[in-house]
């Protein structure tokens, strides 16, 4: 499928050669995850789950910055309800992690394209990537904790992408940091300057395109569930996982090809 697909206009999707490129379209509020925000990324991470035509996804901004994180201004208005916008607030931040965990769980790849500001949530989206290009220009920062409200649903993310100390430091100082010194921490695996951001970014999603995707699922699920797994249990399912993988026809055709010195084949995804 190639064509653009439009959700609620916040949520832009251009498809072309198995990459889905998702645009946040809110640049007049520094594309804040609103509700609605979260919403439509939501249903479309959720309809890229299910094509087995998308082989990695692009997510980049519309203006001039990546993302401001969660719309405070949305957030004040609940102080309202009767209790304070409690129940409001459990109810957001739980969509938010949802949302995160999408992408995550996602069987395609994602690359996060990051230019101009990538703040508490935002940073968040960005950590929750599977890979992350940034601008030059490029800030990030967890800095909740400035207005009172420290960034604990973006330090999960966090601190599973950069060693605790530096997580720490970006928790507690709240300031926001360079692409080169996040690029430093682990945080994203490349800096190039911003009018190359675009063709960076893609460049790394078509080498994945044309792998094989039945290997780039498997690959990425597994990735995540090892991660968290005791040493000699991680290699008990890796293990598993590589036998599985072996049994795939994509593997079979790979590796025949690879023996007879011939061109890797189509890959039909199975």
């Amino acid at each position: 499928m190639d064509g653009a697909i439009e959700n609620d206009s916040l949520i832009l999707r251009t498809d072309t050669d198995g990459i889905a490129i998702l645009t946040l379209n809110a640049s007049k509020s520094i594309n804040a995850l609103s509700e609605a925000m979260l919403a439509a990324l939501s249903e479309t991470l959720d309809a890229i789950a299910a094509d087995r035509r998308v082989k990695v996804v692009v997510l980049r901004s519309s203006g001039n910055h990546f993302c401001a994180g969660h719309n405070l201004k949305e957030m004040t208005e609940r102080r309202a309800d009767d209790d304070g916008g409690f129940q409001y607030f459990q109810d957001l931040f739980a969509k938010c992690s949802a949302m995160m965990l999408r992408v995550v769980r996602l069987p395609q790849p994602v690359i996060a394209e990051v230019r101009g500001i990538a703040t508490a949530a935002g940073c968040q989206l960005v950590a929750s990537c599977d890979l992350a290009v940034a601008a030059e220009n490029a800030t990030f920062a967890t800095s909740g904790v400035n207005i009172g409200l420290f960034c604990s649903t973006p330090m999960v993310a966090l601190s599973r992408n950069v060693p605790r100390k530096m997580a720490m430091e970006m928790l507690l100082l709240g300031e926001f940091l360079p692409a080169a010194r996040v690029a430093e921490m682990g945080l994203v695996n490349r800096v190039v300057p911003l009018a190359k951001l675009e063709e960076a970014s893609m460049e790394m999603a078509r080498i994945i395109a044309d792998k094989s995707p039945v290997a780039v699922k498997i690959g990425k699920r597994a990735f995540y569930e090892q991660i968290e797994m005791p040493l000699e249990e991680a290699y008990d399912f890796a293990g598993r996982t590589m036998a599985e993988n072996m049994m795939a026809k994509d593997t079979v055709a790979g590796i025949g090809a690879f023996t007879r010195k011939e061109p890797m084949p189509e890959w039909n995804g199975e």
